[in-house]
């Protein structure tokens, strides 16, 4: 039995006191901006299970958070998975699904064939101009994503999609629906996910193009945009907007495959989970930490209490544990590392961490935590998709063990 080589990640680099300096100030106004302006927009709107207003995502279009990632000769900030990831903890910390629609700019929805038409959308995509949505699952492939059926047929100059989309949030509001659609059947001898390819499908906002349908899905959390299912009969795509990749991957081509992209793009979406699954368990410990000091019983706040500061400090430590996780992987894909195990560790641990520490913030809310009045039920719905969006638990371990040991 031989044992696979664990590669060690290369220890941090310095940054710059520059970089430091910036890196804070972008936390600190995405911090004020979460506080201020999304957490009342969540208290209000979450409990109606309605859509965050278009003004929203505007006012996070002027600040540049849609382009974080896009290079700045392209209209976007220029910066990293960091920094991308540490806009959308302090997002997620008061409103999940915030802190998830930065991910549908960052030059999503870009890679056409045509360079000029490339080059133009990513200028849109930097300005929060060209948000779109993703439509990879169907009911019967979500982390099997090899097991996509819906097809892309060619006729003429267009291709024609049919087949069954499940789990495209955001894809009525979208000026855009990302699809990931098969063009052939596996040869002998290739990987079931060959002749899987991204097709780019423009519409209107408000809108679904013709062939195109949908319902949306009833969710106990994640609200502040709909999840839909889609139904594609004959939704043609022209040739110009098969994709070369997802995820604004720069190293793709035409030849590569859309299906290898998809996979990377996964690693980046993975520790966005992360650091959202450690912005919503943050909100949680805040939340608890002032509720132990206010609520008193006995005559004595409850924070007194020794067996509940214990609780919320394992639950602190948790969090900044996983924050320190997410933050060493972010910094491992921002030098150009694959980092494809310790993505999925990240997602693994910092999901999981989150489902704990929301779950005893509720406890230690007592009846009170058992009610729509307080935040806590909100943050531990939403933590306990982070569990299953982006790959489950499970998906995780398996990646995670398939890269340590060998089948037999």
């Amino acid at each position: 039995m031989t044992q696979r080589e664990i590669k060690e990640p290369r220890p941090p680099e310095l940054l710059p006191p520059w970089r430091r300096e910036a890196r804070v100030a972008l936390q600190q106004e995405a911090r004020a901006f979460a506080r201020d302006t999304v957490l009342p927009l969540a208290d209000r709107l979450d409990r109606e299970k309605a859509e965050m207003p278009r003004s929203l995502i505007e006012a996070m279009a002027e600040k540049g958070w849609f382009g974080i990632t896009i290079p700045r000769e392209h209209g976007g900030l220029g910066l990293g998975v960091f920094e991308y990831c540490l806009v959308s903890e302090e997002l997620a910390r008061a409103w999940l699904s915030v802190g998830s629609i930065l991910a549908r700019g960052q030059g999503l929805g870009t890679q056409t064939l045509d360079e000029e038409r490339r080059r133009t959308l990513l200028a849109k995509s930097a300005r929060g101009k060209w948000i779109g949505a993703i439509a990879l699952s169907e009911p019967g492939a979500g982390s099997d994503l090899a097991g996509v059926e819906t097809r892309a047929v060619r006729e003429g100059d267009a291709w024609v999609l049919t087949g069954t989309k499940r789990w495209a949030g955001f894809a009525l509001a979208a000026d855009f629906v990302e699809v990931l659609a098969r063009t052939r059947d596996p040869e002998p001898g290739e990987p079931r996910s060959a002749g899987l390819e991204p097709f780019l499908v423009v519409k209107e906002p408000g809108t679904f193009p013709v062939g195109m349908t949908g319902h949306p899905i009833d969710k106990i959390g994640y609200h502040g945009f709909l999840t839909w299912q889609l139904e594609l009969d004959g939704v043609r795509v022209p040739e110009s907007d098969r994709l070369t990749g997802l995820y604004g991957d720069e190293g793709a081509d035409a030849d590569s495959g859309g299906f290898a992209s998809v996979q990377r793009g996964l690693n980046i979406a993975r520790v966005h989970t992360a650091a959202r699954a450690v912005g919503v368990a943050r909100a949680a410990v805040e939340d608890t930490q002032a509720y132990l000091q206010e609520r008193e019983q006995f005559g004595h706040p409850i924070g007194d209490f020794q067996a509940l500061r214990f609780a919320l400090a394992d639950m602190a430590a948790e969090v900044a544990q996983a924050r320190a996780f997410w933050q060493q992987v972010a910094h491992l894909l921002d030098q150009g590392e694959p980092a494809e195990s310790e993505s999925a560790m990240v997602k693994l641990l910092a999901t999981e961490m989150a489902v704990r520490v929301t779950n005893q913030a509720m406890q230690l809310h007592g009846g009170n935590g058992y009610t729509t009045e307080r935040r806590v039920e909100r943050y531990w719905r939403d933590a306990r998709l982070t569990t299953i969006f982006e790959g489950t638990s499970e998906i995780q371990r398996r990646i995670v063990s398939d890269r340590m040991l060998p089948r037999s």
